[in-house]
């Protein structure tokens, strides 16, 4: 049986590999805020179940059967982010937690629905697509991370890391959301980065610079 908690932790992973991190149990737990004893749990079930298996160094893979079901999942919050974007007019910034809540409640035929109004190659408000499971996968689309892009350079916002909720209100505050133009000012000493947004002159710190994804103008 695939509980909520299963699928929570089978998405986690997923995610955790498309933001290009190595998902140990580690990752899991700070990822889920969880205890490790909960993560090594959980682990153990889920390898019963044969949806995951753990390599002799730690790393935890999704088997193609714990792939899929987190796939499903994936899809489902996707679809509830545009839902509640496109159809309710929910900030963009508001969408994933409330995605979270909902996306393991809707049935297949919901799902189906969702689809029929909404498309499924569409970006969701942060600009992320489903089938970009990897940075190797998005630099194949030509994208690249803000803290990558040269001084004298524009570029097009494509995503931004959805999971902070703290963050994507900064974002929004300082004018960096999918589609935006931003020109890279200049890279600087202390890390941050200066940037022309609009026309608003920002500093925006690496690390939150580590979180955006961009395209070449």
């Amino acid at each position: 049986m695939i509980t909520i908690s299963k699928e929570d932790y089978l998405k986690a992973i997923a995610e955790a590999e498309a933001e290009g991190e190595t998902v140990i149990a580690a990752t899991l737990a700070h990822w889920l805020s969880v205890t490790r004893p909960a993560v090594t749990f959980a682990l153990k079930r889920l390898m019963k179940d044969g949806l995951v298996r753990i390599k002799d160094n730690g790393h935890v893979q999704l088997t193609p059967e714990g792939r899929q079901i987190a796939e499903r999942t994936m899809v489902r919050h996707h679809l509830i982010e545009r839902m509640l974007s496109e159809i309710f007019g929910m900030a963009w910034y508001e969408v994933h937690d409330e995605a979270e809540r909902l996306e393991h409640a809707v049935s297949p035929a919901f799902e189906r629905r969702l689809i029929e109004k909404l498309g499924e190659q569409e970006a969701c408000p942060h600009g992320n697509r489903l089938g970009l499971r990897n940075p190797a996968e998005r630099r194949k689309r030509g994208l690249r991370l803000l803290t990558e892009a040269p001084a004298g350079t524009e570029h097009r916002v494509a995503s931004v890391y959805e999971r902070d909720r703290r963050l994507l209100e900064f974002f929004d505050q300082e004018g960096i959301r999918p589609g935006v133009h931003v020109t890279v000012k200049s890279q600087n000493y202390d890390g941050t980065l200066s940037l022309s947004v609009g026309r608003r002159e920002i500093r925006l710190g690496g690390s939150a610079a580590a979180r955006v994804w961009v395209a070449k103008s």
